[in-house]
């Protein structure tokens, strides 16, 4: 797993956690952190468009055959 994926890989879990936040306890952790105002909107949108691009990314590890996963993690752990 090079360097790409495992950034897209946090990402996908930030995301994630935060959509079970959401769903759970209706709370948006990162407009939370980062502000939900007008004047601070970009940025959100920033981490959500960035969360976005790694669930992307991150299609590839589907298709990724299990000896070179193996390989990636027990070669480089």
């Amino acid at each position: 797993m090079n360097m790409v994926q495992r950034i897209a890989l946090v990402l996908v879990i930030i995301g994630a956690i935060n959509w079970g936040l959401v769903g759970l306890f209706n709370y948006d952790l990162v407009a939370g952190i980062f502000g939900n105002g007008s004047q601070a909107a970009a940025f959100p949108r920033i981490i959500y468009s960035l969360v976005g691009l790694a669930g992307l990314v991150s299609i590839s590890a589907l298709f990724l055959e299990r000896k070179e996963v193996e390989e990636a993690t027990t070669t480089k752990a």
